[in-house]
């Protein structure tokens, strides 16, 4: 009974002795841009959820810079400053970033043939 925990206890060691170098690897490298944009309106005070009290991060801040229009009207934060070149990146690496859940598109409807 005791050596059948040695293999376990073997491959559970060295899972993790595997898997913590690629986590530090994951630590060390710069966010991306769109991670950067997201950092930044998180930053000037945007919030999840809070789209309703116009301080959404999505609705309010991260969909707006990277269509690249203002914000939305009942917006209550300023957007904040981001490089032009970290936007086209974002837009570049992840296209419909910020621009939220699509509703799938609805078949057109065809008027009924007419009976006769």
């Amino acid at each position: 009974m005791h050596k059948a925990r040695r293999p376990i206890a073997a491959i559970f060691t060295w899972s993790m002795a595997l898997a913590v170098p690629q986590a530090a690897l994951a630590a060390d490298q710069p966010p991306g841009p769109c991670e950067q944009v997201v950092a930044a309106c998180k930053s000037a005070g945007f919030v999840a959820g809070q789209a309703k009290e116009g301080s959404g991060l999505w609705v309010d801040c991260v969909g707006p810079l990277v269509r690249g229009t203002p914000a939305p009207a009942n917006a209550d934060k300023a957007l904040p400053a981001v490089p032009a070149d970290v936007l086209a990146a974002c837009k570049a690496k992840r296209a419909g970033f910020g621009e939220g859940k699509k509703e799938a598109a609805k078949p057109a409807t065809q008027p009924a043939p007419a009976q006769h």
